[in-house]
């Protein structure tokens, strides 16, 4: 296993009024050099949950990769076999999605104030992931066109709502499980399909230009190849049309955070 840096988030553990909690989060490895950040997006949505406590010091974070192809002996004993993301507080290890958010939300100091309800955009970002991934496997008009009208309704949302953010112009629970789908959206499509997100999506743009300035976001983002590599171990994308010619673990690891250089968003900051 090994320790990330997540600068920032790494206090010293206690402020003036007393003790703060270390948190420790396990996150899936990159499957390329089984030490960095893989492409596990509950990793990454729950890395960018804890790191925005840790930067207002309710908790301490420490993250941990593991190498899922070789884990450590002691590994699959102490958790169950279940795979990352698994929290450890005080100890305890929780395990399992639904009950880490459960548990970020009604134990880990702050956490309440990051799950916001709101049921308009629960349905707006549901089934996001699930496009890309039929696009990716059909390839087809229909399977574009059912991904771009999905990213068009959140731009709408954004417009409408004229906020940094989903709901405020404070992050929440949904930004860290959207953001990095977009990441891969941007990523994966691009790579396999020569997938672009159209710049007329200007609101979406600008969220993600917020996003790309935020040390939540580029402390947990895997590399380029890291998304690319995770999709090209999925058999379905095996098959023709695939492009196989580049080798990921020979690349330095590349961030996309860059926006479009014919958008300019400077006056709608």
């Amino acid at each position: 296993m090994a320790d990330e840096d997540a600068p920032h988030a790494n206090g010293n553990g206690h402020e003036e009024n007393g003790h703060v909690p270390e948190i420790e989060l396990i996150i899936k490895a990159s499957t390329i050099d089984g030490r960095r950040k893989g492409a596990c997006l509950f990793c990454q949505e729950y890395f960018m949950d804890l790191y925005l406590l840790a930067e207002l010091k309710t908790i301490s974070l420490k993250v941990t990769t593991v190498d899922m192809q070789k884990p450590p002996p002691d590994f699959r004993s102490n958790f169950d076999a279940n795979p990352p993301p698994i929290l450890i507080d005080n100890g305890m290890a929780v395990l399992e999605n639904e009950k880490i958010e459960r548990h970020i939300m009604k134990n880990v100091p702050g956490g309440y104030n990051l799950f916001v309800q709101d049921k308009e955009v629960a349905t707006l970002i549901e089934n996001l992931y699930s496009k890309l991934k039929l696009m990716l496997l059909k390839k087809d008009d229909v399977s574009i066109n059912s991904l771009l009208s999905h990213l068009r309704k959140i731009n709408l949302h954004l417009e409408k709502k004229n906020t940094r953010f989903l709901t405020g112009d404070t992050m929440c629970c949904f930004d860290c499980e959207l953001m990095p789908r977009l990441q891969h959206i941007r990523v994966a499509g691009k790579y396999f399909m020569d997938f672009q997100m159209p710049t007329d999506l200007r609101y979406l743009w600008r969220y993600m230009l917020h996003m790309y300035q935020l040390d939540a976001f580029t402390q947990s983002c895997p590399a380029d190849q890291d998304i690319v590599n995770h999709y090209k171990q999925q058999q379905n994308l095996m098959l023709q049309n695939v492009k196989m010619k580049k080798h990921e673990e020979l690349e330095t690891p590349t961030f996309t955070t860059s926006i479009p250089v014919d958008l300019d968003l400077q006056q709608d900051e």
